[in-house]
């Protein structure tokens, strides 16, 4: 495998039509088999492209906004940025990171809740207008600092799924929508639009349809107040599942053909972050240590196991919930990995859980799993570990950095952009790494990982 280097960001590596994912995978693992064993993503861009096939496929009338927070890569950001992708910034980090890479300021949301003035001020002076807002304490510092913006009014929406509130914990009510609309008016704020926060762990799109006709009551509030509003934000709750989006698609576009059809000139847009980059990544992790004590009496040490009794494993990787594992903390569920090494399909399995390297009890990755007896030095694959994942380690503090990613895109992919024109001359200034790349590609037609 040869990487194409972006000096100093970082390098995608071109795969010819024999190499598999699992082969870099495979190749990252040997190469660190007598050094340190250290955790590390691989991404394959192509599959961010696939899901953005599939998102104008199924939603061809909403345009996306990537919510950057989900995974702020740099490749990520220019590859979306490419394909035709609008933005959402919740932070002043975000919103410098985007702009970074060319982005127009008008493909860019800024959509933290809680803003501070000195971000507020940052959007003003870059020309950043699109703002969310959902109350009257926000809409008065946005008046003094940016009012020139154009603010999109954040609805709180029904979680009708009663393991699911998060709906209810962002926005403003119907009933609270109609004074803050008065209240921008009589600041001199213009309100374009309307935003809907969904949680991603929605699976009822009857809460879809349930947003849009709220927004389409303050759509009215907002005609009789004054405003002339063009923008309806379906908000973000996209999980990357092709049944899903069919679901959401089917009841979203009924409900915007009744409340808000073409004639309107009304532009539909959403968020989705975890779509696009969670089945993109893959998370290696190594077994630094491991405990084993008995099933049923879990306080035993592992001398008095007895032989009739079944083991209990516990195994320590060198990520956790302060690193990589950090959604774990916001009860996010991680998916049992799978073992890197030649298993025989025969052999026992035990029940087992995963935890961070900190010793800490909150430190638990996985509570309960059924995996073949591991060793440290062993190594677990966790797929669909694209989103939430990226972050600077979270406290307590360590010494520890993110893991590397080790970007890759298939000879297959590369030809799928640019025949899709995602590498022409008015996409190219978003790509860092292309120039390199196509040097590269110039004298070799495809880069393989050796045997």
């Amino acid at each position: 495998m040869k990487g194409i280097t972006d000096e100093p960001q970082y390098s995608v590596s071109l795969l010819d039509g024999g190499t598999a994912l699992s082969d870099v995978i495979n190749n990252h693992i040997e190469e660190q088999t007598l050094s340190e064993k250290s955790a590390f993503f691989v991404a394959d861009l192509g599959a961010i492209m696939r899901q953005h096939v599939r998102w104008r496929t199924h939603m061809p009338q909403i345009r996306p906004y990537y919510a950057v927070r989900c995974n702020s890569s740099p490749a990520v950001i220019e590859v979306l940025a490419a394909l035709g992708s609008g933005f959402t910034c919740s932070n002043k980090s975000e919103l410098e990171l985007v702009q970074s890479h060319g982005i127009p300021s008008e493909d860019i949301i800024y959509s933290g809740v809680c803003k501070q003035v000195s971000h507020i001020k940052y959007t003003a002076k870059n020309g950043i207008d699109l703002l969310v807002c959902d109350n009257e304490a926000e809409l008065r510092k946005i008046s003094r600092c940016h009012p020139n913006a154009k603010l999109l009014l954040q609805v709180s929406t029904e979680a009708r799924n009663p393991d699911d509130e998060m709906g209810m914990t962002f926005g403003c009510s119907l009933k609270d929508c109609r004074r803050l609309l008065e209240s921008a008016k009589e600041l001199g704020v213009q309100v374009v639009g309307v935003r809907s926060h969904i949680s991603s762990t929605c699976d009822d799109d009857q809460v879809y349809s349930h947003a849009i006709s709220d927004a389409r009551c303050v759509f009215d509030m907002g005609e009789e107040v004054g405003f002339s509003m063009n923008i309806l934000d379906i908000g973000g709750g996209f999980s990357g599942s092709e049944i899903q989006l069919e679901m959401i698609n089917c009841a979203v576009m009924s409900m915007v053909d009744l409340y808000f059809p073409s004639s309107t000139g009304v532009s539909i847009i959403a968020e989705p972050g975890s779509f696009f980059v969670s089945t993109a990544f893959t998370l290696a992790v190594n077994i630094i240590s491991k405990a084993v004590m008995a099933r049923d009496c879990q306080d035993q040490k592992q001398s008095e196991l007895s032989p009739n009794e079944e083991p209990e494993f516990q195994y320590y990787m060198n990520e956790g919930v302060y690193g990589s594992f950090s959604s774990k903390l916001s009860e996010t569920v991680i998916a049992t990995p799978s073992v890197h090494k030649n298993a025989s399909l025969d052999l026992p399995v035990f029940s087992s859980s995963l935890w961070g390297p900190s010793g800490d009890d909150l430190d638990q990755v996985v509570d309960h799993c059924l995996l073949p007896e591991l060793h440290t030095g062993d190594w677990l694959l966790f797929p669909q570990a694209g989103a939430y994942t990226l972050g600077q380690p979270l406290f307590p503090p360590t010494d520890s950095t993110p893991p590397p990613v080790h970007y890759v895109i298939s000879s297959r992919d590369w030809v799928e952009m640019q025949d899709a024109g995602v590498t022409n001359e008015t996409t190219m200034k978003y790509f860092s790494w292309i120039p390199y790349f196509l040097g590269s590609c110039q004298t070799e037609a495809a880069l393989s990982v050796p045997a």
